[in-house]
């Protein structure tokens, strides 16, 4: 019976991080092209700094909110953040009726804010589960995540009443709905479970002695750089599609409906669940992590020129079938990245190194919007001509770390 309370409250975080991240969705495949109807940008700038600083506050906050749950307790900050993004998303929803740029950057500053509380709800599973039952445990976060991503889109494609005109502010008004049912949740199902002896969520924003530890680690600064060049390449596409699909300001052959942009959205999501939970599981037992995720790279960089060529061509299907083998491609790429990380760190460094990791992802997350709009409204071809590079690039410090290091355990 012990057992029973603590599969309750990692089912209830499961339902928070799912619901909160599902609101998330819902307005990321909408959010540059509200902006685009809200000003006039004509290099891109503006849309670019939009998408960052959503990843930028979270770069920022997730550190504090960790820092704060482990002085006030788990409970009332991944509260505060539900509660926010409330407050934000309603702000989103107004910023569309009012169609006010400046709010719409408030609104997206502060949901990122309240968004920060990942490392916190981490930090709670680890508190709630042994170390045999850790790994299953943090599974779900990375299972909300993905089916956050998956259906968010699909709420945001019954959110918007026609498939033409103006999606109004229905999305943002449904994504603060959903986040006010995972409030009510926590308030109501979430016990507390800071205890003395509990795992810190906290880590300083830049730690230099983490750092330090990164890059004297044999292989690992090659496998952060490869990492960093292949998210920066993955996030020029992913801030771009929904622009380029609906074809406003730019020179796309493509003019979608916002219907269509959610649908699309949602067909990435589907197969990037597809691809983590079968092809990834089914071949990380066979291969090795570094050849996946060289395989990955050379797979992303043959679905860009596929984008490439289906902008030229005009071709929907050609443009669909480009998605899938870029989202295929970072799926194998990305947790193989991650696991030769952790393997090739000292495990008593271990937090630490992928603590450095994660801020790499964040800061490659960061300058892809900023790089990739801009690019987006010189060329429709420019984003995925540039990510096609990195790609290579990625591709071939992947293999030179993957030959030139060793796991851990093995060198010592």
């Amino acid at each position: 019976m012990p057992d029973e309370p603590r599969k309750a409250s990692l089912l209830v975080i499961f339902l928070t991080v799912f619901i909160d991240l599902l609101g998330f969705g819902m307005v990321l495949p909408l959010l540059p092209i509200y902006a685009q109807q809200f000003t006039t940008d004509k290099f891109g700038l503006l849309l670019g700094t939009l998408m960052a600083s959503f990843s930028l506050m979270q770069f920022f906050f997730a550190p504090l909110w960790g820092r704060l749950s482990d002085r006030i307790g788990r409970r009332p900050v991944l509260m505060i953040g539900l509660a926010g993004s409330v407050v934000f998303y309603l702000l989103f929803g107004v910023a569309t009726v009012w169609k006010n740029i400046t709010l719409l950057f408030v609104a997206r500053i502060g949901a990122g804010i309240a968004g920060a509380t990942i490392p916190t709800a981490q930090a709670y599973i680890a508190d709630t589960t042994t170390l045999e039952t850790r790994a299953k445990g943090m599974a779900l976060i990375g299972a909300a995540f993905g089916l956050g991503f998956t259906f968010g889109p699909l709420f945001g494609y019954l959110a918007v009443p026609s498939g033409q005109g103006d999606p109004g502010p229905g999305p943002g008004y449904t994504a603060a709905a959903l986040s006010a049912v995972a409030l009510f949740l926590a308030w109501f199902k979430l016990p507390e479970s800071l205890r003395p002896g509990s795992q810190s969520a906290a880590r300083k924003i830049f730690d230099a002695s983490s750092w330090k530890t990164a890059l004297s680690t044999p292989s690992i600064p090659q496998l952060l750089l490869a990492l960093f060049v292949c998210i920066l390449g993955f996030a020029n596409f992913e801030s771009t599609l929904s622009i380029l699909a609906k074809g406003q300001e730019i020179d796309s052959p493509f003019h979608f409906t916002f219907r269509q942009v959610c649908l699309t959205f949602a067909y990435i999501g589907v197969t990037l669940t597809f691809a983590q939970g079968v092809l990834v599981r089914r071949l990380s037992t066979r291969v090795s992590e570094g050849a996946l995720a060289a395989a990955g790279a050379i797979i992303e960089i043959v679905g860009f020129g596929a984008m490439i060529a289906a902008v030229l061509a005009s071709s929907l299907a050609l443009l669909l079938i480009s998605l899938a083998i870029v989202v295929v491609g970072f799926a194998l790429m990305m947790p193989s990245l991650n696991s030769l990380i952790s393997r090739r760190s000292d495990p008593a460094k271990q937090g630490q190194i992928l603590g450095v990791a994660q801020s790499v992802n964040s800061l490659a997350r960061i300058l892809g919007p900023m790089i990739g709009i801009p690019l987006l409204y010189r060329s429709s071809l420019l984003p995925y001509t540039v990510a096609a590079a990195l790609m290579v690039l990625g591709f071939l410090l992947v293999l030179s770390a993957a030959r030139s290091g060793k796991d851990w355990a093995t060198a010592h």
